[in-house]
């Protein structure tokens, strides 16, 4: 039995940490001991790691400044203060500062996996949380193997570091069946007559929610009846709902907050949207999916690699507001289209089965 730790900054309801907890709790528990840990504790989902998956934190909550603080001290004495077992492997589940964390072992027993989930396109970007670019890429060297969610992140990867490491591409786990049961869960109030259109994320800039209200705008003045639900919390909250105010499209945005089942609201969908400026491999999308929505997003990794080069599965734009318009326009008034894309949702959700990706990492692990 290997002992493994999968290490991550915390488990908030981001993307990268919803899909570790479904991995672990899913894992081959005759074939690996788990531990996961954190550097920060409080996050909702920790709540839904299963009861023989050991958790650690380094510390109760975070911090202000902490990524300026931690950089002060090296990989090594931070991997000592952090990682007091021996484990046959260690994950760093995230780019950055765990990444960091975990490059600093000086175990040779100890095999290290270095996990990227999203694009990052700079030096500058890819290196924020080490002193600078020089140290991130000695970090992610001493890796001996580094998965990425999609191809478009390994290349994005590879091109900022020059990698030469072992790398390949492993797509997230989702809990299909969870998923696909949780989605018949009745909502109240839930029965807006119009077109329904769903879009998930943290409220923050880089999720591009400014640019579907600004999308929404264009759809009405088409005469469109359409409302946008959207699930998750941020920052940006309030900023998003006086952008809707200015465009008098505040009637029209629901905002849900974040919910522990986000299933039962995308399954009673029209249409799933994502305007994201960047992402790794969109768990929104994979859900939609697997529920049978249909998507129209803006190209980001690892879209294509879902929905086709050529719009198989559902319909990638270019990255800007216009082509999202066009792209949601064309979805909602072209005849019988949402009905053709939402069976081709279903077929291309299959593809991303429990059983397919878990066994895809086991072996993986086994082979290091």
């Amino acid at each position: 039995m290997k002992k493994i730790l999968f290490f991550i900054p915390n488990l908030s309801h981001g993307g990268a940490e919803k899909v570790l907890v479904n991995l672990v709790n899913n894992m081959d528990r005759s074939k690996f001991d788990i531990t996961v840990q954190t550097l920060f504790a409080g996050g909702v989902n920790e709540q839904f790691l299963k009861k023989d998956i050991k958790y650690k934190y380094c510390f109760k909550k975070t911090f202000r400044g902490n990524s300026q603080i931690l950089k002060l001290f090296s990989p090594q004495r931070l991997y000592k203060r952090f990682i007091k077992e021996k484990y046959d492997i260690i994950v760093s589940y995230l780019e950055g500062p765990t990444a960091r964390v975990v490059s600093g072992c000086t175990d040779k027993d100890t095999k290290l996996v270095s996990w990227i989930h999203v694009e990052q396109h700079t030096q500058e970007k890819a290196s924020h949380s080490f002193k600078n670019y020089k140290e991130a890429k000695k970090c992610y060297e001493k890796f001996d193997n580094t998965i990425c969610v999609s191809n478009y992140v390994k290349e994005d990867f590879t091109k900022i570091f020059n990698f030469q490491k072992p790398i390949e591409v492993l797509y997230n786990t989702n809990e299909t069946k969870q998923i696909l049961e949780l989605a018949n869960e009745g909502i109240e109030g839930f029965n807006y007559s119009g077109i329904k259109i769903c879009a998930i994320g943290t409220l923050k800039k880089s999720k591009g929610f400014d640019r579907l209200i600004r999308v929404q705008k264009r759809l009405i003045d088409d005469g469109l009846d359409i409302k946008f639900f959207i699930l998750g919390e941020g920052p940006e909250k309030e900023n998003l709902i006086n952008i809707a105010k200015e465009n008098n499209v505040e009637d029209t945005f629901i905002w849900l907050g974040y919910k522990t089942n986000p299933y039962k609201y995308i399954s009673k969908c029209d249409l799933l949207v994502c305007a994201s400026f960047v992402e790794g491999f969109s768990t929104a999308t994979t859900e939609a999916l697997i529920l049978g929505v249909p998507v129209v997003t803006v190209e980001v990794s690892g879209m294509k690699e879902m929905l086709g080069e050529n719009n198989e599965y559902g319909i990638v734009t270019e990255n800007n507001e216009d082509a999202l318009y066009e792209g949601i326009k064309k979805m909602l008034t072209t005849n019988g289209l949402l009905a053709i894309y939402a069976e081709k949702a279903k077929e291309r959700g299959k593809s991303f089965s429990t059983e397919k990706t878990v066994k895809s990492v086991e072996v993986m692990l086994e082979r290091l």
